[in-house]
C-alpha cells in the first residue's frame, strides 16, 4: 500500500512493505516489509529488507542497509556500508561510509566520520572530519581534516587541524 516506484526494477521485491518512495535504478530494490522509506539515486537503499524510516539521496547512499531504521544520508555512497545501525545522520560524498552498526553518529562534510564502524553518539563538522575515527564514540571534530588524537577511544574533542594557528575566546571558559 501507499508505495511509489520509479525506475527500473525499482522497489523490486517489496511484498508488504508500505509507505515506501523508490526513484532510480534498482532503488529499495531488496525491500520486502519496510517501511516509509525514501529512496532516490542509483541503487539507494538497495539491500534494505525490513529497514524503515529511511532517506537515501544518492547514488548507492545507504547501500548494503538491510535492517537500520531512522537514518538519513545524502551524498554519493554516503553510509554506504550501513546494516543495522540507526539514527544516524550522513551529509556529504562517502560521509559515514564504512558505519556497519554505529548508532545516533552526526557526519556533515566530504568523507567526514569516513572510517566509523561501531562508533556511536559521534558529530563531526567539515571536510575529513573525523576521518580516522572507527570504533570511538562521544566525539566531537570540528573543521577541515581535525581528527581526535585516537580513533578508538571515546569522549575526545578536537577543534581544527594542524594548520590552525588561533584559537580564542572572548569571555573565560568554565568547566
Amino acid at each position: 500500500n501507499y508505495n511509489t516506484a520509479h525506475g527500473h526494477m525499482t522497489l523490486y521485491s517489496n511484498t508488504i512493505g508500505a509507505g515506501n518512495s523508490a526513484q532510480g535504478y534498482n532503488a529499495l530494490f531488496s525491500n520486502t516489509t519496510g517501511y516509509q522509506n525514501t529512496a532516490n539515486g542509483k541503487e539507494s537503499l538497495y539491500s534494505n529488507s525490513s529497514g524503515y524510516g529511511n532517506t537515501a539521496i544518492g547514488s548507492e547512499v545507504l547501500y548494503v542497509n538491510s535492517t537500520g531504521y531512522y537514518n538519513t544520508a545524502i551524498g554519493y555512497r554516503s553510509l554506504a556500508q550501513n546494516t543495522t545501525g540507526y539514527y544516524n545522520t550522513a551529509n556529504g560524498y562517502l560521509a559515514l561510509y564504512t558505519n556497519s552498526t554505529g548508532n545516533y553518529n552526526t557526519a556533515n562534510g566530504y568523507q567526514a566520520l569516513g572510517s566509523n564502524s561501531t562508533g556511536s553518539f559521534n558529530t563531526t563538522i567539515g571536510y575529513h572530519a573525523g576521518y580516522s575515527i572507527s570504533t570511538g564514540s562521544n566525539n566531537i571534530v570540528v573543521g577541515s581534516n581535525a581528527e581526535v588524537p585516537s580513533a578508538t577511544t571515546n569522549n575526545q574533542v578536537r577543534i581544527g587541524d594542524a594548520t590552525i594557528t588561533y584559537a580564542g575566546i572572548q569571555v573565560a571558559w568554565t568547566v
